[in-house]
């Protein structure tokens, strides 16, 4: 008998799935009866199926005493849990519940996407999800750093009809097909956000009626950006005068939804540049209204309270964290050694830990450098429940398969509170818990109850119900090609999930800048370096390097310090230069 479940997938999409003796996808929902090519592929994935300590195959029963032991015997403060930051589903959080109530020190910060959600949380009060199928209703849809064919193929299909702008420094397959491909520089996404904020103004194309509403600090706001020289930013950024007429001509009178990537924000001003691109909406007056609203990596645990216990635990960033002040740390769902900034110093910190421990399901740098592993189960053979970054779904995930290796984090957790005497409900009630916070729709699909189909329809949630605009711009982001420096971009792949799967191992240019395919050449900065094959890839500017994420060896080359808010990773924000081996 077939059963429903969802995807485990750390991606925008969060897929309804079946499980029929293989994964079949489901013709419910947004997933529309085609499964992304990472799930396609998943069962045929080599899992981690024996655990073992220091090289030498063991039992799960002596994998799980050596934790007790390694444990028991470091002081807490000594203990760190280091858990990647996506959202596998709900239940992932129960393994920090006991390293936080035990006393551990935990982590916090993003790999990922938080410097974006502050600058969208400074301005709007909260980062809610625009729905895909708010996205479905719109006329335009403008793809700002973000390439759906790699990360979100499910929102290909509501793309069809529509009048697509794509601003991305690759000329992507979906900007192949779009109406305007603005190819725009590398870090200059905040300038083109205020520039075409200014030029709305001058025009006459703002929405007057929100602004009287929503947004009465406005012509504050105008003068801000009178405050950027036109000629002179337009020529830094790599766009023209023409491209943003013409980026106001098919969006004048229309619905529109701006889907934006998380690689705009990739730098230490991140947080600026998602407040100013909302800025933009807000003029135009796309919140709160059928078919428009800007999407990014939406809050997937809106409006659902967590019963786990690690709000009280000390916690260190998952970006710069020193591994050599631990004498014992607990990796899960997680890669730091591939992963985390400044790889070659993560490495060398993390090669000092006395005990190292990697539970997970795959192989990767983190494993290969730990003294015990511990495999984990796979998703269709435990239960859990999940949401999503980009609709409103809560997704159950039944279990559906026995498999004679690996433990839940459910059981892990369950054994480690037994052992220390810590409190810990049953399985059951803990899901029981999530699932309170759902609802069912007329569609029959379960989403998270007061969730709204229309985000900030009753305006903002700021203390006046007021969007907050960007007041300052006190950076000065390098946007020159000096001393044959280049801008260095770190898409995700088609092949590759951040450092699982198919991963990339080759650094892609511009065929101008002289290099055949298959040269190999060193790629280095101030912090290090990394040595890969050339494939030559004219759909680059000149001035780009791409290295996808997950390739080994890119995080050689990006630094380990924060966006000025929301301790993420800055991984665009350093250039590199070439040289031939």
């Amino acid at each position: 008998m077939s059963k429903i479940t969802a995807c485990p997938l750390d991606c925008y999409d969060a897929c309804e799935i079946i499980y029929d003796d293989k994964i079949y996808p489901s013709k419910r929902g947004h997933t529309q009866g085609f499964l992304c090519p990472h799930m396609n592929h998943f069962e045929e994935q080599d899992f981690i199926k024996k655990p073992r300590y220091k090289g030498e195959e063991i039992s799960l029963d002596e994998a799980l005493d050596i934790l007790k032991h390694i444990v028991k015997s470091t002081p807490k403060e000594k203990m760190l849990c280091y858990k990647g930051s996506g959202n596998f589903a709900l239940m992932q959080e129960v393994v920090e519940h006991f390293f936080g109530s035990y006393g551990a020190v935990l982590t916090d910060g993003s790999l990922c996407d938080g410097a974006g959600e502050v600058g969208i949380i400074e301005g709007r009060g909260s980062n809610k999800n625009m729905p895909l199928s708010q996205i479905e209703k719109s006329e335009v849809v403008v793809i700002w750093g973000r390439n759906p064919h790699h990360t979100s193929s499910h929102l290909l299909p509501l793309l069809k009809n529509k009048t697509i702008i794509v601003i991305d420094p690759v000329k992507t397959d979906v900007a192949k097909m779009a109406d305007l491909h603005i190819q725009i520089k590398p870090g200059g996404d905040i300038y083109l956000a205020l520039l075409l904020t200014r030029f709305l103004h001058i025009e006459g194309s703002c929405d007057e009626e929100c602004l009287e509403r929503v947004a009465s600090d406005f012509e504050d706001y105008y003068e801000f950006t009178q405050g950027i020289r036109i000629k002179a930013i337009l020529e830094s950024i790599g766009v023209g005068l023409g491209d943003i007429g013409d980026f106001l001509h098919f969006i004048k009178d229309k619905k529109v939804a701006i889907v934006v990537g998380v690689g705009v924000q990739r730098y230490r001003h991140g947080s600026d540049v998602l407040r100013a691109i909302d800025g933009f909406a807000v003029a135009r007056g796309l919140f709160g209204k059928e078919g428009c609203g800007v999407a990014y990596l939406g809050n997937s645990k809106e409006g659902i309270d967590s019963p786990f216990d690690t709000k009280k635990a000390k916690k260190v960033s998952k970006v710069n964290v020193k591994f050599d002040d631990y004498e014992s740390v607990f990796v899960y769902n997680a890669n730091p050694l591939s992963q985390m900034p400044d790889s070659n110093t993560v490495k060398e910190e993390f090669s000092k830990v006395q005990n190292r421990i990697y539970f997970g399901l795959y192989e990767n740098e983190t494993s290969s450098a730990s003294d015990l592993v511990i495999p984990a189960k796979p998703f269709f053979a435990k239960n859990d429940i999940r949401t999503s970054y980009s609709h409103n779904a809560m997704l159950d995930m039944p279990k559906i398969k026995d498999v004679d290796f690996g433990i839940s984090e459910y059981d892990l957790a369950k054994f480690l509170c037994d052992e220390f005497g810590i409190e810990l409900k049953s399985e059951e009630e803990y899901i029981k818990h999530f699932k309170n916070f759902s609802v069912t729709n007329i569609d029959g699909i379960t989403e998270v109850e007061k969730r709204e189909e229309i985000p900030y329809k009753e305006g903002f949630d700021t203390d006046d119900g007021e969007f907050l605009f960007l007041d300052e711009l006190d950076i000065e982001i390098n946007l020159d090609n000096d001393d044959d420096a280049l801008f260095l971009i770190t898409p995700k792949s088609k092949t590759s999930l951040n450092s699982q799967f198919n991963r990339q191992s080759c650094v892609f240019l511009h065929p101008s800048l002289g290099y055949k395919d298959n040269d190999e050449v060193i790629i280095y900065n101030d912090i290090g370096e990394v040595r890969l094959k050339v494939k030559n890839d004219d759909r680059l500017r000149s001035d780009c390097v791409l290295i996808y994420a997950g390739t080994p060896g890119i995080n050689n080359l990006t630094p380990s310090y924060h966006s000025y808010l929301g301790k993420t990773a800055v991984y665009h924000d350093k250039k590199v230069k070439i040289k031939k081996v």
